[in-house]
């Protein structure tokens, strides 16, 4: 019996020794998500909490490809978000995203994946900025898209313009990416007129939202 305890106390005490030794995993990060306007995609996530300093690891991968590759620039990382911009610029596909922390000496944490993610369709849109001129002739209305923008989709944007009469009634002009300027005519004179643009990609069948109402009296 006193050799039974003896063994039972010394395995016991291997156990603890055992556990004591073996490596503790970190929390994962929670909330990997695509967060993409005009087609610039970043990655967000929130950070374990955790007292010592976190580093994070990004992956990605094409949706049906079985290897997960490393995400240039996002590799031990302090900061909690990554733009893989880059890697997920074919609007034909679709992604994932994965990030794991690490805290020195070397703990790890497992894997969080994001949803899958399109460029095509779950990018956001962003209106364009209204620079409004009244002539003589009119008013000269130009509007200004965010680069990012203008350089993916080249001549496939499309614009609307919308001018706001004083009794609220409305007009819709249509202008492309080419165009330098609309020139609104007829229009009566020392009148105030309100106006709004929106972006349009006719071939994706998305706009973005209406841009803030700018206002301009005729001469």
């Amino acid at each position: 019996m006193t050799d039974l305890l003896l063994r039972a106390v010394l395995l016991g005490n291997l156990g603890i020794c055992v556990t004591a030794q073996g490596p503790v995993m970190l929390a994962p990060p929670t909330k990997v998500m695509f967060d993409s306007v005009d087609y610039k995609n970043i990655v967000h996530w929130t950070p374990p909490t955790n007292s010592s300093p976190l580093q994070f690891y990004v992956q990605w991968k094409i949706y049906g490809e079985p290897e997960w590759l490393d995400v240039n620039g996002c590799q031990g990382i302090k900061k909690p978000q990554c733009d893989l911009s880059v890697v997920t610029s074919d609007l034909r596909e679709w992604y994932y995203a994965r990030v794991h922390a690490s805290s020195l000496p070397s703990r790890k944490s497992a894997w969080t994946l994001s949803p899958r993610f399109s460029p095509r369709w779950d990018t956001k849109i962003s209106y364009p900025v209204l620079r409004l001129n009244p002539t003589e002739q009119g008013i000269v209305v130009r509007v200004k898209t965010p680069r990012q923008l203008v350089r993916k989709m080249h001549s496939s944007l499309n614009y609307k313009i919308y001018l706001i009469h004083s009794n609220g009634q409305e007009e819709m002009f249509e202008m492309n990416c080419c165009s330098n300027k609309l020139t609104l005519r007829k229009l009566k004179p020392k009148t105030k007129y309100c106006l709004q643009a929106q972006t349009i990609i006719p071939q994706q069948a998305k706009s973005s939202p209406r841009s803030a109402v700018e206002c301009v009296t005729t001469l």
